[in-house]
């Protein structure tokens, strides 16, 4: 019985790991901005071509996908602003909330770029692109630490 109730309660733990290792990713700007307003935490909001934007794609793996940025997500609000080719991967109304975002926040069109905010949808600071040839995300590192150190 005690390997029993062991075996449990080590499946739980790592479940328990597993899940507080994926990032939070909100879709929904005002949902966002609530969350920031009640946990007095900052918005990231990270423009992506999830399906066609190269250095987007290396910028998950070298950057979002590190243990140092799940740790680092733990003090802001994530959200993600997709705008895929492929129709499956979003909502029709979905995408059309993305694109508006856009035309606010992104106007110059970069991917992948990241914006920092507070809870009201005041920008505070800007990262964008990522060198295919470097994938160097020292610099989004240090961006995150400092909207963090400086909110």
């Amino acid at each position: 019985m005690k390997k029993i109730i062991s075996f449990l309660i080590f499946i739980f733990v790592i479940s328990s790991y597993s899940q507080e290792s994926k990032l939070n990713w909100l879709t929904d700007f005002e949902t966002a901005k609530e969350v920031s307003k009640e946990s007095k935490k900052p918005i990231l909001m990270y423009f992506t071509g999830s399906d066609w934007c190269a250095p987007c794609i290396m910028l998950e793996q070298d950057f979002f996908s590190t243990e140092k940025f799940n740790r680092q997500s733990q003090s802001v609000v994530l959200l993600k602003v997709d705008i895929p080719r492929r129709m499956d991967i979003l909502t029709e109304n979905q995408l059309k909330a993305n694109k508006k975002l856009v035309k606010v926040y992104n106007k110059e069109g970069g991917f992948p770029n990241i914006i920092a905010m507070n809870h009201k949808g005041k920008v505070i600071d800007t990262e964008g692109s990522y060198s295919a040839s470097l994938r160097d995300p020292s610099r989004y590192f240090a961006f995150v630490s400092k909207i963090i150190d400086n909110y």
